[in-house]
């Protein structure tokens, strides 16, 4: 049997800022119309659909990318300013990390969600 993961809610304050903020980071659109969530397709067969929550716990979603996807999304995030660390306890700020021969690096998304990209698993 095999199992694709089809999408995941993502809770956030406001799904329409924190839709576009990942969107935006990522080189991705958020779908229309926006609905009962604000989704956003990440592959063929994977969205993730923002919804509205007044309260949530912080989640952690990692990203497995190509080299190229990770320069440029290192590029905006950089450019946007945002903190980024080596380590998912964010210690070691404005550092990247080279397990397994790749490259990887943490963030907090708008809702405090503990979001990482790699380049090898």
């Amino acid at each position: 049997m095999k199992i694709i993961l089809n999408h995941t809610i993502v809770p956030a304050h406001d799904k329409e800022a924190s839709a576009r903020f990942f969107a935006h980071l990522f080189g991705l659109k958020v779908e229309s119309p926006i609905g009962h969530f604000a989704a956003v397709r990440v592959n063929d067969s994977l969205t993730f659909d923002f919804a509205n929550r007044e309260q949530f716990e912080s989640h952690h979603y990692a990203f497995h990318v190509s080299d190229e996807d990770f320069d440029a999304i290192f590029a905006r995030i950089k450019q946007a300013g945002i903190e980024y660390t080596s380590d998912p306890m964010h210690q070691n700020k404005d550092q990247i990390n080279h397990r397994n021969g790749g490259r990887g690096f943490y963030f907090y998304d708008l809702d405090g969600h503990n979001l990482e990209l790699l380049t090898r698993g």
